[in-house]
Order: C-alpha cells, then structure tokens, then sequence
C-alpha cells in the first residue's frame, strides 16, 4: 500500500449510544491514526471512493468558504489524531490563532438486516473481498452492494457535523477532519466499512463462517455430485480437506557469503574471478530480497515481476555498486556511457524495471489515459498554486524550472530534474502528481 499517513492504534472501548440513530451495529472497535503530516501542493483524494466522500461534504455544506477553510487547515497539518468507529470519526482541529476545537462527522451505521443482505452478497463473489483485502474498491462492488440494497458511500446530507466551535452546519474544523478522512479511505476502504458498522476482522471471520456453512450445505444437497470432484474455491473454503500447510521458514538476518575463490589454483580461461564473486554475491542479495517479500504480508496479492531483458539485468547488477572494471562491462551491456549508467543505476533503484522503462521510453499517451492525466493535473494544486508546465508526449517539464514530471504506462508520474544538461530521476513514483513534483522541485541545473 502505498503511503502511510500516520500508525495505527487499534482498541476496544463501549463508548454507550450514539447521539440521532449513530448505533455501534453489535462492534465496538475503534482504529485511532496519528496525525499527518502536513500536505504541501498536493490533493487529498486520489481514489474514486476517496473523492466520492469529498463530494458528499462539498454537496451537502451550505457554506462553501467553510469547505475551502477547512481545506487549507488539514493542509497545514492542523487536524490532530484521528479515531474511526461505527457511526462517527473525531478528531481535534486546531485554528490558525491555536485554539484547539473536538470535531465529529457522523455517517449513519448499517442496520443487521443491511449488513446481512451485503455479507450474503461478498460471499458470492470472492473477488470483491480480494479487493478489499488488496486495499482496494472496485465500482463494482459499490454497485452490487446498492442492488442488494446497501449504499455503502455517503451520498447528499448523509455526513453531518458536530463541532464545539457552535457551528450547526459543516464549519472549517469538521470540514478539515473531512478532508484528513479522505486521506485514510484512499489508504484503506475498511475504514469507510468500520464507519458503516463492521471492523475488519470481525467481517472477515462473518464471511468465513458464512462460506463454510454455505459449502456444507451445497455438500449435502447434491453428495453425488461432490463423489466426482469438489471446486478449489469451495476445498479451501471447507477448511477441513486439506492438511494444514507447513509453517513459513524464517528469515534470514542476512544475505549468506558466497565462496572466496582467492585461492592457488589460476582460473580457467575466459573466467574473472572478480566478476564471478561479485555475480555470487548478488545473487544471494536478491534470494534475500525475494524472500523477504515473499514474506510480507499481502505478497499473494502483488503481481509477479517480468522476465528482464539482458540491457535491463546489466543496470539490475550495476545498481548492486560493482568495481570501476565490472561497472564498465556493465555500461557496455547495457549500451550505455557511464554516466548513461549511472541514470539507469537511480532510475532502477527508484521504481525497478517500471522506472527505468519511464527513463528509457518517449510515448505518445492515447486519449482515455491523456484526459485523466490532465484531470490530475488540474485537479492537483489549488488554482493560485499550479505550476506552468509545457506538454511533450508522456512528458510535462516546468516552463522556466528545472523539474519535470514523465508519466509511466501505469499512470503513475516520476519526478525527474535537469542535472549537468541531462533529465535525471529524483525520487520515486506517485499517483498524485504534486506529490511527484514535490521530489524534483528546488533543485537547479547544476
């Protein structure tokens, strides 16, 4: 995932009812966020759902100057931690002047018969959970979940506001807690779900009894057709077919030594011991790697890294910070100078072969991709902040800086900066392009 906003504290309190039909929905765990960092030229939604929740409160607010206040308090960091629970977010907001206010944003919590029907309807459809699971919230999964009846995001007048600023309408402090909330949703959807009335866990396990319960009665209505076969899908479901799976093996603290090949013995013709040594050692550095993310939690979700071609696994190998010698066999089988090379070295240990196809590659950005990329841009920066920038294909170069943003094929932006003449890498992907161009920003063309 992502960006990370602030950690995460998970806890348990019975904080009694809700206040106008706010219920805790039969769970009671409430996630608290530190605080943010300040947002500097940049948006605050930049995911469908996320902006979805932003038009809720620029639709509903009758005051449009207390929306844009609130703007420009959550992007100067003044929204304190942030608690999430069923029918309600808080959070402490302070002024410009320090004067520190408790600001609430209710959204109503499903009722048991909404959340039945939108269980009945997950467990039908596996993948809109290994989205979820993936920090993700396809429209289709809003959209089933309105044809059975449940309306997950909040639509017009659907959040109101408490404030102890006496506000009786949406004021700068809940508007500025709006904003910050937008934030976590694009980090996590069972955010919104939690406001809704169901912590992530506790769905989880509901849909896991739900799935094995529903398999067993399958089992028993049609046992003839089980003698034939069972689908994967409805064995792992079962839980009860299958062996358990080995334990994970540990990590190691270290990548292992590969063998010194210092030895009497000269090498046979054709072999450079150096080289050799070297290769060894990334190899282990890279099982390493590899293991370490296989690891990692969520690794089932990422996808599976491309084959490389030979130009690429030279910059790879050059990037593990070789002798002079082995670094110019490198550069000579990547078809690159040397400080060609050393490019390639900063793009590939910013982004990997993504980045170093985005400092190698020119391309024409068909329409569909273009329009959301002008979107973002636009949608970026407040209007008195945007910068002026000239257009070449995949690429938006600062007009009279030395920073410029390429787009990749994923329709993430690079931030890339003018250094002795040349575009170099500065800093890794992002999907908004402010935060991008923030990374290139300041610099001169040494």
């Amino acid at each position: 995932m992502t960006e990370h906003i602030g950690h995460e504290h998970h806890g348990h309190e019975r904080d009694g009812h809700e206040r106008g039909g706010y219920e805790r929905g039969g769970y009671d765990e409430e996630r608290t966020f530190a605080a943010p960092a300040p947002v500097h030229g940049r948006g605050f939604a930049r995911t469908w759902w996320g902006r979805a929740w932003l038009k809720a409160l620029e639709d509903a607010a009758l005051d449009g100057e207390q929306v844009k206040a609130g703007r420009r308090l959550a992007r100067a960091g003044a929204v304190g931690a942030v608690s999430v629970r069923p029918g309600r977010v808080t959070a402490v907001v302070q002024d410009r002047d320090g004067t520190a206010h408790r600001a609430d944003v209710l959204l109503h919590a499903l009722s048991e018969d909404h959340w039945d029907r939108f269980l009945g309807m997950a467990v039908e459809r596996a993948g809109h959970i290994a989205a979820l699971l993936d920090r993700e919230m396809p429209p289709h999964l809003v959209e089933d979940a309105a044809t059975a009846g449940v309306e997950l995001l909040p639509g017009l007048g659907d959040l109101e506001a408490e404030c102890d600023c006496g506000a009786w309408d949406h004021c700068g402090h809940t508007a500025a807690l709006c904003y910050q909330v937008a934030r976590l949703l694009d980090q996590d959807p069972f955010v919104l779900l939690l406001m809704r009335g169901r912590a992530e866990r506790a769905l989880l396990d509901e849909l896991q009894v739900r799935g094995v319960t529903q398999v067993a009665v399958e089992r028993e209505a049609s046992p003839e057709g089980l003698r034939d076969g069972l689908d994967a899908a409805e064995a792992y479901a079962a839980g009860d077919i299958l062996p358990p799976l080995p334990r994970p093996p540990r990590l190691p603290t270290a990548p292992g030594l590969p063998p010194s090949l210092d030895t009497e013995v000269p090498p046979a013709p054709g072999v450079d011991p150096a080289a050799l040594t070297f290769l060894a050692a990334q190899a282990a550095r890279e099982a390493h790697r590899m293991l370490a993310d296989a690891l990692a939690p969520g690794h089932a979700h990422q996808p599976l890294d491309g084959e490389l071609t030979p130009h690429q696994d030279a910059v790879r190998l050059a990037a593990g910070g070789p002798d002079r010698n082995i670094g110019a066999r490198l550069a000579l089988g990547s078809e690159r100078d040397e400080e060609g090379l050393a490019l390639a070295v900063r793009a590939w240990r910013y982004g990997g072969a993504a980045g170093l196809a985005v400092l190698d590659g020119e391309w024409q950005v068909p329409a569909e991709p273009l329009a959301r990329a002008r979107a973002a841009l636009e949608t970026a920066w407040d209007e008195d902040e945007r910068p002026r920038l000239r257009s070449a294909h995949n690429r938006w170069t600062v007009i009279g800086g030395t920073a410029q943003l390429r787009l990749g094929r994923d329709g993430r932006w690079w931030p890339y900066r003018k250094e002795r003449g040349r575009w170099a890498p500065a800093g890794p992907a992002a999907h908004d392009p402010a935060t991008a161009l923030a990374s290139a920003d300041g610099e001169t063309d040494a």
